[in-house]
């Protein structure tokens, strides 16, 4: 054998075992079921400023809308797997690194305010649809910002890591406005850029918007105008190739929708005085949200835009 085919060989031999090391790490991480009966753990992935969807109250405390969800399905899936107990551990995620914990097992779910749509699908999964999002402005009162034309020459604040911008960028109204972006590290800072006078506008999640604005110093001076830019399906995310998990979490959600708890949970987060400031979002239930609760599924954002 020539010097060149035993480096060949060795090269091949160590690329094979790389592969296989890679696969055998994909394949535990996939099995969230059995990682989370062997550890008796579990880890939550949460966000500090997602409105009402998934907040913090501090001293590593979180709560909202789809962490009570997760919360439940994790009762679920203790039930389901025949524990006595089950530590839930909270990690907390920005929009830039939610999807690279999720793939590499960091975090087990995610519990946040993510976009499901069809590029995310090719990395992760998502479970059933449990709010639909409209994406939309916020403009001080007194700006005289009322549309997306108007913001020709205007810093336009978003958060890193998000859609919301590029959703602006191709919204027909938007052709020729031309503005700049100020980015926030989270959805709290974004609208810092706003509350400060650095950015003229912040485009986001409507919820997220009136989530802000209410527990702002004075929600008075703040709106939230112009179009509809796009109609997103936010889920609960998950590791992709790991369909008893998968299954398992949309059981929960699906029978919590069946019995009404969604419903009921959608009116104590996005209707009701919610902690720290008792403060209300105030936002109705959509019809698409209506839709996607009546027939339970897990359609990325591109299906909505047929419509």
């Amino acid at each position: 054998m020539s010097q060149k085919s035993v480096v060949f060989q060795r090269t091949t031999t160590a690329a094979a075992l790389l592969l296989a090391g890679l696969l055998a790490t994909g394949a535990a991480h996939a099995d969230t079921l059995k990682k989370i009966k062997d550890s008796g753990s579990v880890t939550m992935g949460v966000r500090e400023s997602s409105g009402a969807l998934s907040y913090t109250l501090g001293d590593g405390k979180y709560t909202g809308y789809h962490v009570e969800i997760c919360e439940r399905v994790l009762s679920d899936v203790r039930k389901q797997l025949g524990l006595s107990s089950l530590s839930v551990k909270y990690q907390p995620v920005t929009s830039q690194n939610r999807i690279p914990l999720v793939e590499n097992g960091t975090v087990d779910i995610e519990c946040g305010s993510t976009t499901n749509n069809a590029a995310r699908q090719k990395q992760v999964a998502f479970a059933v649809t449990t709010f639909v999002e409209e994406v939309r402005i916020a403009v001080k009162a007194n700006s005289g910002i009322t549309s997306i034309n108007q913001l020709a020459g205007k810093n336009v604040a978003t958060t890193t890591g998000t859609t919301s911008v590029q959703t602006l960028r191709r919204h027909e109204r938007a052709n020729g406005v031309d503005f700049k972006e100020v980015f926030g590290k989270d959805h709290a800072d974004s609208f810092l850029l706003l509350e400060s006078g650095r950015a003229d506008a912040f485009v986001m999640d409507g919820s997220l918007l009136a989530g802000l604005i209410a527990k702002s110093k004075n929600p008075a001076e703040f709106r939230i105008v112009g179009e509809v830019l796009s109609v997103e399906p936010i889920a609960i995310m998950m590791r992709k190739d790991d369909p008893a998990f998968k299954k398992a979490v949309d059981d929960s959600i699906s029978a919590m929708i069946k019995s009404g708890d969604v419903a009921k949970l959608y009116d104590k987060w996005l209707l009701q005085p919610i902690p720290p400031a008792n403060t209300k979002v105030g936002l109705a239930m959509s019809d698409n949200l209506k839709a996607a609760l009546a027939s339970p599924n897990d359609k990325p954002a591109e299906d909505y835009a047929k419509k």
